[in-house]
């Protein structure tokens, strides 16, 4: 995807700093209706960029904090309890996600490797933007990841828990346990064992399992997927006998274990 929009916010980077050049706001600014304000950490150690991203969300009535090291990025993180983290870099993932375990976290990063990317996916971000890239961009990807959260309290409160064999979730505490032992997971994690586990026995492929977790094309890459199956395999299935299963050519199944 070409970011560099003439008439969009642009996050940029050269060798010697990463700035960020506003040339229009023209047309970026969307309402997001919501019934309660939406609170935003955004952490970076480029002044210019955390303060840019945070303009850009307080014109849509965020409420935005911002945070320029570590140590403010985590007692931001434990005292303001934002609905979602915007992270200039992947050194502190592991740290934020410790704090906050269920909060969504963008990450923002020059790296676009495909193996680059499985790191900060392996790391605890739930999605990332590769810059350079425009401010809406990274708005629109914070908004997909708001949405899903979301979509995940609203089904939490339709149906709280889900069982298939031994395999059991909590929409409403996000808890999971398998014969009684918790499990914990990412919120990413979570959102493919849930769209699993309301599909038992159904064959799910890479292309469905994308268009409802992520909601978009992954740039292309539908090994997220494959990466995420792994994930859970590791943890819902260690040492046990397995519940997720590929459907070669076809994608995957969850099924309970027969007594």
């Amino acid at each position: 995807m070409n970011c560099m929009s003439a008439q969009q916010e642009v996050l940029t980077h050269d060798s010697q700093a990463r700035i960020i050049k506003p040339s229009s706001t023209a047309g970026i600014v969307t309402t997001m209706h919501t019934t309660s304000t939406i609170s935003i950490l955004v952490v970076g150690d480029e002044p210019p960029l955390t303060e840019q991203l945070s303009m850009v969300m307080r014109r849509r009535s965020w409420d935005v904090r911002s945070a320029h090291n570590g140590g403010e990025a985590i007692r931001a993180a434990r005292g303001f309890r934002p609905d979602a983290i915007v992270l200039g870099g992947i050194e502190l993932l592991p740290r934020l996600r410790a704090v906050l375990p269920g909060v969504p976290i963008l990450l923002l990063t020059t790296e676009n490797s495909a193996q680059d990317r499985l790191i900060a996916l392996r790391a605890g971000a739930d999605d990332l933007v590769i810059r350079p890239c425009s401010l809406e961009q990274v708005v629109s990807r914070l908004r997909g990841l708001l949405r899903r959260s979301s979509a995940g309290l609203q089904q939490a409160r339709s149906g709280a828990r889900l069982v298939v064999g031994d395999l059991t979730l909590d929409q409403e505490t996000r808890e999971v346990r398998r014969a009684g032992q918790q499990i914990k997971l990412t919120p990413t994690e979570f959102e493919v064992l849930r769209f699993l586990m309301q599909n038992p026995g159904r064959v799910l492929s890479k292309a469905r399992i994308l268009d409802r977790v992520w909601a978009y094309d992954f740039g292309g890459q539908s090994n997220i997927v494959e990466l995420y199956i792994s994930y859970l395999r590791r943890k819902i299935d260690a040492r046990r006998r397995p519940m997720i299963h590929t459907m070669r050519g076809a994608g995957y199944m969850l099924t309970p274990v027969d007594a």
